[in-house]
């Protein structure tokens, strides 16, 4: 174990490292070195040197997470070894050297609380321990989950790694010499001569990628994660890659582990979490959303204490805090129902929480009933700006490929040769936005125009899974990526009746979306031109008017809607009569085609004039002939 680290043995070689505890700015610093000898499950020990202090007091959850350590720590104190310190009151001092299993656990029991310890035990130049670690990259650790609980039917879990304090991968035809480090050429060499026939080329391809993280990316230090029974069992990588001998080959790459005590139920876990974790690789890195698992059965209160030692701008939020911050969406109040003039601001509330229940609405109606403009300016609202916000409209020719993504010719900059690149569309690059880091509390919108003049099978594909399912991943069919949609995506479509009938729209979407109606028939609608004319001080006659139209129309998705008439051009001289004749009668035409219907005597202006000056019973109307009963 020495030789692989490139340490040499005996410990009075090996440099001296302090660990800073938290509030400790008064005191010393806690001192010791890094033991060659290995701890039962092979991960290095660590000598706390005589007159280390230690904090006197344990985080609230220590106890159930680290239940081992805590009940060293509570030994130790009984013992008389950890006693109250004459040097620094309110503290707790070591009276002799203790050994303790790794550098984390020798740590977690000076301060009582979950520490790394390769990366906070640093030389007096600040060098951390880390870094003495030949074979071992650098940069900042990383999380990561290994699955163990159905391993060619056996869950190693809860047979071999919570028990004897380890994770491992099976590699059974794997040779002997192939060791921590190794490079992904050496290594896709040696599992393609290795295994041979006895895999396909996928599976030898997925194999490399994920003996190549154990191997060569995993350090001690890193957080591991593995599922078994339904709970999330947290742990700590301790110590390098271990070949070994095993039953069927289950475990043969093995390294130590420091597991908490207790799991976590799986379908408490975030959202965010979860959906990294139903990755289907048996090896997954879980570095984007560490924060949500560093936070886990820990208070924000306690996250903050815990954070108290690490040298941070006071202005910056601790991670795990920032990471498990709620997504909300603001309530809209009566000056949005004023500038959308809207008749009731509950009705928008209603938008609102379909919008949060579902993630996805769809707003349909006749044209002109302002489906769009609602559409953008309730996701500005609630997303807290435009910037947020990303239209794009669907026509018969959208695909998937122009959706989410697809391989697209583009321009060489330089050689200005053109190739196909895989090139992401609207919809993933909203999602890339929308998850990155910092922007998950972030609502995004997509508002989808047109919704249904596309073909939606085509155009979702897989993704229609992910719209009800939030929490899971699938693999993308072009890119092979694993990907799922954030949960701050939310998605507003709009959809026109009288193009194409909403009964059209399959079970699926029905399923996946809210489906909220505006029709000039019920409100807002109804008597939105009329709240728009008496804002702008005009004539309520248009109202009057479309009201009289609307009453002549029999079919509901042929209605015609307040936005015709809502136009600076409509209210020029003639400019009424111009929108009638140009706007307006061409769509009833069209509704009427082949019917031999007049539409300018049951339609026209003069008629509708006719209708709404006259005092009598609707009964007493134009029947719709052109004659005034």
């Amino acid at each position: 174990m020495s030789e692989e680290y490139g340490i040499s043995s005996g410990a009075t070689e090996h440099p001296e490292f302090r660990l800073r505890l938290p509030g400790g700015d008064g005191i010393d610093r806690a001192r010791g070195v890094l033991l060659d000898a290995e701890g039962t499950n092979g991960s290095r020990k660590f000598l706390v040197r005589a007159g280390s202090p230690a904090r006197a007091h344990v985080m609230p959850s220590f106890p159930k997470h680290f239940s081992g350590t805590y009940r060293r720590r509570e030994e130790l104190k009984a013992q008389g070894v950890l006693r109250p310190s004459e040097r620094w009151p309110e503290w707790l001092e070591l009276a002799e050297d203790v050994e303790c299993g790794s550098p984390s656990s020798a740590a977690e029991l000076l301060v009582g609380a979950p520490r790394n310890g390769w990366e906070e035990w640093k030389t007096e130049a600040g060098v951390p321990l880390a870094d003495f670690m030949d074979g071992v990259r650098s940069g900042p650790n990383r999380a990561w989950l290994v699955r163990g609980s159905n391993v060619s039917g056996a869950d190693l879990v809860q047979r071999l790694w919570l028990p004897e304090g380890r994770v491992s991968l099976s590699a059974a035809r794997l040779r002997q010499e192939v060791g921590q480090g190794v490079s992904k050429e050496r290594l896709r060499a040696f599992v393609e001569e290795d295994y041979g026939t006895t895999a396909t080329y996928n599976q030898k391809l997925e194999l490399v990628e994920e003996l190549y993280a154990f191997l060569s990316w995993m350090k001690p230090g890193d957080t591991v994660c593995t599922i078994s029974g339904g709970r999330l069992y947290v742990g700590e990588i301790t110590g390098s890659v271990q070949q070994s001998a095993s039953e069927g080959g289950r475990s043969n790459l093995r390294r130590p582990v420091e597991w908490q005590s207790t799991g976590y139920p799986y379908d408490e876990l975030p959202e965010a979490l979860q959906q990294k974790l139903s990755v289907q690789h048996d090896v997954v890195d879980l570095t984007a959303v560490q924060a949500l698992v560093d936070g886990l059965g820990l208070t924000d209160e306690e996250l903050a204490d815990d954070a108290e030692d690490i040298e941070r701008d006071p202005s910056v939020e601790v991670p795990a805090i920032a990471a498990r911050r709620e997504l909300e969406l603001p309530q809209p109040g009566q000056e949005l129902a004023d500038e959308l003039l809207v008749h009731d601001v509950e009705w928008l509330r209603e938008l609102r929480d379909l919008l949060w229940d579902e993630r996805q609405l769809v707003l349909y109606g006749p044209p002109g009933t302002g489906k769009t403009y609602l559409a953008l300016k309730l996701a500005e609202f609630l997303g807290g700006g435009p910037e947020q916000v990303k239209l794009v409209q669907f026509h018969p020719s959208y695909a998937y490929e122009d959706f989410f993504e697809g391989f697209r010719p583009r321009e060489d900059p330089q050689t200005h040769e053109v190739a196909f690149r895989l090139t992401a569309g609207p919809l993933r690059e909203l999602a890339d936005l929308a998850s990155r880091e910092g922007n998950r509390h972030v609502p995004h919108f997509l508002v989808i125009d047109e919704i249904n003049r596309a073909n939606l099978a085509k155009v979702f594909g897989e993704l229609y899974f992910l719209l009800e399912y939030r929490n899971k991943s699938v693999r993308l069919t072009y890119s092979g990526d694993d990907f799922a949609l954030p949960p701050n995506l939310f998605v507003i479509g709009t959809m026109n009746t009288a193009d194409r009938s909403i009964a059209l729209v399959d079970a699926a979407m029905r399923r996946r979306f809210a489906f909220v109606e505006l029709s000039p028939r019920t409100e807002p609608t109804r008597g939105l031109l009329r709240r728009w004319l008496h804002a702008q001080d005009r004539d309520v006659e248009p109202a009057d008017l479309l009201d009289a139209l609307n009453a002549r129309i029999d079919e509901p998705d042929f209605l015609i809607g307040p936005s015709y008439l809502m136009k600076k051009g409509v209210y020029r001289e003639g400019g009424l009569e111009r929108t009638w004749r140009t706007k307006i009668l061409p769509l009833l035409e069209e509704h009427h085609y082949g019917e031999g219907v007049d539409t300018e005597r049951r339609y026209g202006l003069q008629t509708l004039r006719t209708v709404i000056g006259h005092t009598g019973t609707p009964d007493e109307q134009d029947d719709g002939s052109g004659s005034v009963s």
